[in-house]
Formats: structure tokens, sequence, C-alpha cells
């Protein structure tokens, strides 16, 4: 790795920690600065501005995530398979990248028109890809829910509100949170 992108990767983590603790809006390129012990000039060296910053986070961690559940979600065995398996890699992508996730659904009212643009792009893609695979699983009887759409919100936000707080050191591994999490989903609470 070259300095300079070791420099901006170094740029990127911190931020993600600052953005993660503050905010968006209670971060500032000062802050990020002094946490790097470097000048503002050369944060300003890497990225024209916060909002650059942050878009660089963004494609640094979730941009790609689309496409990865889309392979999964097209690839090989049974439907309800490859819909446990779609929720498998979403939830663990998501432990990757809990900090900057987590960080977009908090702060994503303080981003720019084209931020607010990008992000409703990638969270769009992924409902979609959930609403495919629900049509898919209403179409061999595996889904008791008409509104195809709710159903794909519940899903997501069930994913989402596991990123607020799983914590990694907690007494259960990510992996049978994870078989947790799944068996809820695909069986809910009660038993039949």
């Amino acid at each position: 790795m070259t300095k300079n992108r070791y420099r901006r990767d170094e740029l990127l983590e911190i931020a993600i920690d600052l953005f993660a603790e503050k905010g968006y809006v209670g971060t500032s390129i000062r802050d990020i600065a002094k946490a790097i012990d470097r000048s503002v000039s050369n944060v300003y060296h890497y990225f024209e501005n916060k909002e650059e910053l942050w878009l660089a986070i963004l494609e640094y961690s979730v941009q790609g995530l689309p496409e990865k559940l889309r392979t999964v979600a097209h690839g090989e065995g049974e439907p309800l398979e490859r819909f446990e398996n779609l929720l498998r890699l979403h939830l663990e992508e998501s432990t990757k990248h809990q900090r900057e996730t987590k960080i977009f659904f908090i702060d994503e009212e303080r981003l720019s028109p084209q931020g607010k643009v990008i992000n409703k792009k990638i969270q769009k893609e992924i409902l979609d890809i959930y609403v495919e695979q629900f049509r898919l699983l209403q179409s061999h009887n595996l889904v008791r829910t008409k509104n195809l759409k709710i159903l794909a919100f519940n899903v997501l936000a069930t994913i989402n509100w596991f990123l607020r707080w799983y914590d990694p050191k907690g007494d259960m591994s990510k992996e049978d949170i994870y078989d947790e999490i799944i068996d809820f989903v695909l069986y809910g609470m009660c038993p039949k």
C-alpha cells in the first residue's frame, strides 16, 4: 500500500470512529485532523470537504453491498435456502461495517442532496432485492403476507436494529446471534 493510500485509509478509519461517536454534524474536519495529529490542510489534501469524506466512507463500506446480496440471492439452491444465505450475508457484511452502516442511518438527513441520492439509491437496491426474494418465496407458498414491501421493511428493520445493539464482546458469538435472527425472520416468535 502506498504511503498516500495509507494516510487516506487512516483518515477514513478515524472519521468513521468520530462520526459513529459524535455524529456527522458533531464532527468537524478539525476534529479529524486533531485525532490523527495532522493539520486541517492535510485532511483537505485527501478530501475536498466533510461531505466528500462521508461519501468516501459510504463507498468504502456499503456501496458494494447490493451486488453481494444480489449474487447470493441469484445463486444456487432452493429459494428458502438462498433467502437464508442472503440474510446471513447481510448480517455478516453489516457486522463488518457496523460503525459505518450505523452512521448512515442515524445521520442520513444531514447529507447533501447528492449524498442523499447515493444513500437512497443503495437503500432502494437492497429493498428491491428483498422484495424480489419475497415474491419468489411467495410463489412457492412460503410467505403468508400479501404486502411484500412491508415484510421487507420489517426484515431490514430487524437487521438495522441489530447494528445498534450488537456488541462483539457480548456473551453470544456473532454466528449464534445470526442464527437467532434468521430463525426469528423465518419462523417468528410463536410455534406453529
